[in-house]
């Protein structure tokens, strides 16, 4: 029901969160409220005593849910799973329920009576068609109006209801019976348990179990006639709390809230306990004072008062006349001896049994009356009180008249005088004795409160008693007959139980008498008992059942003919064989007379026992059924050495016959195939060419083919023979390959190599003559390749070298100095034609705000920069032409 309850998504978020919180503080989550730190936590003035004491509680709570998940997997997932196929969905209801119920069941130590009636009548609403209305013997379906009544939670059709109760104050109220019909406000009894309710009680609307929601609407995802909001009912007794639970049909359970309250004896210290079970002991002595003020209760902590004291002790009677053991909780007790103590009169004696205190005065002392009490004498009390002579006048029986004779000890006399009276029904007059009654013979012809039957009584007075015959009708359950006395409305439902057995009769299961047909037989756990109809001497474990047993599944055993194997597949005495050659009807009005399925008993199949079996070719061992065991081909090659040997036979696995007393089976029979193949021995190395004779077990002749090949440089074409090429070690195989020319290679100066044709890398040693010149390209020489290319000679200027160079360098400054000297004598022209230019200007143009333009970088060091890169360039073109020339 706590599922459901979450999976009512649209049932308003206000509702979700209060179904969220009710079913964290509900069953077994209310444990961590006050007592377990779920309160707030006290305001720190350190700003990290609140960080740290928020993380301290989280981990807290964390290891607490921790270790309730954990019990939970242990509780719910430990049980072996032994169960078998009679687990339904009515032991699915009871899984869901136990899981429900797990927090109350496991955290409630006090009485769970009214846990297990709830469980019940929530079982009860999840089956179909399990709560029944008692009043028409009919189930209650989910989309149909009810009412539950508070006493014994039992529920109703609306309508069945409505008309229990109407018809319940009518014929308690009914006008023939009370003569205050409407003026009181008379009750009705609960069909079931009989509790009472005014007629202003009656039902007239439909509610939820909670009575919060009118109609509820029909939800599949919650139980029938529920709201599914939370059921905030007061638990009963009282305890200032209220019920968390969703919705339910049922009490409710126990108050699962966590309070604090000390034992009975008020000396323990407070504990936090469930507020269900919230009174309990501490198992020390009560010592209270007891009734008798003597003795303190050594009894264990109690609730309610203590019990009177049990100790004995000896006790005098109230007369102080005898003496015995009592119990303490009793001192006062009176034995059964008269008084017979002398009164103050002294003639008479006490006749009171004993007791305490004085006598009294004597009973015939003082003033007494005469019998018929109208004179008064003062007489001692020995005399007796003499008769006055008045007439007695006392009201006789009748009630009417008086008595006539004269004052007399004793009653009165009956009344005789004659008087006319009326009988009791007011039809007839008569003169008779007034003592006695008059009742005439007519019968009265009204209708009893039934309805159904006269009243009949003789001179009946109106108030006709109610009908006291049986009234016979059938009731709901179709058996039994109403055994009440006749009435108005419907009967009360059967109080017959009916039992529902199974098959052997062992397990019973008691219902209201009529529900016995639409009842299913209990499952029984009994074993069935019916005797086997095949071979084996008894039939396969099962429970008691209706109707005929399964098919036998035991293994067969019977010892089969070609092999003396036992049968191992299922017993098949009793297989169902369909009928083959049956008459065909000839129309749907003709109907087959013969069942188109028999119970035969059927052959036992071939055996299956794996044989160890060898191939006709005996390559393997194969396990084949006992009744296909025969030579058989394995379907691989044959694989034996043909007289070649150097292949092997290649037929399909065959018969071979065994030679040399089948010591060699590797080799092949005259069955195997003739080898046709070429001849595939390996080659000597580097001899590409095939042998040309059949295949043959001997060696192969040496190869006297030509092989073509290239000479080491690769320009020439060798042909030589294979035998010699692939028998010749390596410096051989290198004379072979040389065409004998020069090596057309070239070496890493640039000059061909002077050496025959040869393998591999030239080696670098040119000895060809190479001219080499100074720095300056002034001096030249001629040297062998190789000492040039070692870097071993090389070649300096002399001093006419270094003259040269300087008087070079000398013209090569003039020049330089020259085009500077130029360039500056240009650039002074340059400034002063612009400076005439631009004072001719101003003459011309003056304003009177004059702005002075500040010259650019280039008029500032043009000068300074150009004559010095003018001489440079002189001086570099000088050395050039030196060091050419």
């Amino acid at each position: 029901m706590m599922e459901a309850a979450w999976r009512q998504g649209g049932r308003g978020r206000g509702r979700s969160r209060t179904g969220a919180i009710a079913a964290a503080n509900g069953p077994g989550g209310r444990g961590r409220g006050r007592g377990a730190g779920g309160g707030a936590p006290a305001p720190s003035s350190v700003p990290g005593a609140n960080e740290l004491a928020s993380q301290k509680k989280f981990d807290e709570i964390k290891r607490a849910n921790q270790a309730a998940a954990k019990r939970f997997v242990e509780d719910q997932f430990s049980s072996s799973s032994e169960d078998d196929d009679d687990d339904d969905a009515e032991g699915k209801h009871g899984k869901i329920l136990a899981k429900t119920f797990t927090t109350y069941t496991n955290q409630t130590d006090g009485d769970t009576q009214e846990l297990e009636r709830t469980r019940q009548y929530m079982n009860e609403a999840f089956q179909s068609g399990a709560m029944t209305c008692l009043i028409c013997i009919a189930s209650v379906k989910r989309n149909q109006a009810v009412w539950s009544c508070s006493g014994c939670f039992c529920i109703f059709h609306m309508p069945c209801i409505q008309k229990w109760a109407k018809d319940s104050v009518f014929l308690i109220s009914s006008p023939l019976t009370d003569d205050d019909f409407g003026k009181k406000d008379y009750q009705w009894p609960c069909p079931k348990c009989r509790f009472e309710y005014k007629r202003s009680d009656i039902p007239t609307r439909y509610y939820c179990y909670c009575g919060k929601v009118e109609d509820p609407a029909l939800d599949p995802w919650l139980v029938p006639h529920s709201c599914g909001q939370i059921c905030e009912r007061d638990f009963k007794p009282p305890c200032g709390h209220k019920c968390l639970l969703l919705c339910h049909p049922g009490p409710c359970p126990p108050c699962p809230k966590m309070v604090l309250t000390t034992c009975y004896c008020k000396k323990a210290k407070p504990v936090p306990r469930r507020c269900s079970t919230k009174e309990w002991s501490c198992q020390l002595p009560c010592g209270r004072k007891l009734p008798c003020g003597q003795h303190s209760c050594e009894k264990p902590c109690h609730p309610g008062d203590c019990e009177p004291c049990p100790r004995v002790s000896k006790q005098s009677c109230v007369c102080r006349r005898q003496i015995a053991e009592r119990l303490c909780a009793s001192p006062l007790w009176q034995c059964d001896q008269v008084c017979r103590k002398t009164l103050p009169c002294g003639y008479h004696a006490c006749e009171q049994v004993c007791h305490a205190g004085p006598c009294g005065e004597c009973p015939r002392s003082g003033k007494r009356f005469c019998p018929c009490g109208k004179s008064k004498f003062s007489l001692p009390c020995t005399e007796d009180v003499p008769t006055c002579g008045d007439s007695c006048d006392k009201v006789l029986e009748c009630g009417i008249h008086r008595c006539s004779q004269r004052c007399h000890r004793g009653p009165c006399e009956i009344c005789r005088q004659e008087v006319e009276k009326q009988c009791r029904c007011g039809k007839h007059m008569k003169q008779m004795p007034c003592h006695k009654p008059y009742f005439c013979e007519s019968k009265c012809a009204k209708i009893r409160d039934c309805q159904k039957h006269q009243c009949k009584r003789k001179c009946c007075p109106g108030n006709c008693p109610p009908c006291d015959q049986v009234c016979g009708r059938t009731l709901g359950c179709r058996n039994h007959k109403c055994p009440s006395v006749c009435h108005r409305g419907s009967c009360y439902p059967c109080p017959e139980t009916v039992d529902v057995k199974c098959n052997c009769g062992k397990t019973v299961l008691k219902v209201p008498c009529g529900r016995e047909r639409t009842t299913k037989p209990p499952r029984c756990k009994e074993l069935c008992r019916q005797p086997p109809t095949c071979h084996h001497p008894s039939r396969e474990k099962h429970n008691c059942h209706f109707g005929p047993c399964p098919p036998c599944r035991q293994p067969c055993k019977k010892a089969l003919e070609k092999c003396s194997h036992l049968c191992p597949a299922a017993c098949h005495d009793e297989a169902l064989v369909k009928q083959s050659g049956l008459h065909q009807p000839a129309g749907p009005w003709e109907q087959s007379s013969e069942p188109a399925f028999i119970q035969t008993a059927l052959p036992c199949p071939p055996c299956q026992v794996p044989i160890p079996t060898q191939c006709l070719g005996k390559h393997e061992v194969s396990l084949l059924p006992c009744h296909a065991a025969a030579p058989f081909s394995c379907k691989r090659s044959c694989g034996r050495l043909l007289e070649c040997q150097n292949h092997t036979c290649m037929k399909e696995c065959h018969q071979v016959a065994e030679r040399n007393g089948g010591s060699d089976v590797q080799k092949a029979s005259q069955e195997c195939s003739q080898c046709e193949e070429e001849c595939s021995k390996p080659r000597p190395p580097g001899c590409p060419h095939s042998c040309p004779l059949p295949c043959h077990p001997e060696a192969c002749p040496p190869c006297a083919q030509m092989i073509r090949m290239k000479c080491h440089c690769k320009l020439t074409s060798l042909y030589i023979e294979c035998i010699k090429i692939t028998s010749a070690d390596i410096k051989e195989k290198d004379v072979l390959s040389s065409c004998k020319n020069q090596c057309p290679k070239e070496l890493s100066c640039g000059h061909r190599c002077k050496e025959i044709c040869h393998p591999g890398d030239c080696l670098p040693n040119c000895n060809q003559k190479v001219k080499i010149r100074c720095p300056c390209k002034r001096i030249k020489k001629e040297l062998p390749c190789k000492k040039v290319q070692e870097g071993y000679i090389s070649l300096e200027c002399d001093a006419v070298c270094k003259e040269m160079k300087r008087k070079a360098s000398e013209i090569k400054e003039a020049e330089a100095r020259a085009l500077i000297e130029e360039e500056k004598r240009r650039q002074q022209a340059e400034l002063e034609a612009f400076e005439n230019r631009l004072r001719g200007r101003r003459k011309n143009k003056r304003r009177k705000d004059e702005v002075e333009v500040e010259p650019s970088l280039w008029q500032k060091y043009r000068k300074t920069i150009v004559l010095p890169a003018c001489g440079v360039a002189v001086a570099m073109v000088a050395w050039f032409i030196a060091y050419n020339y």
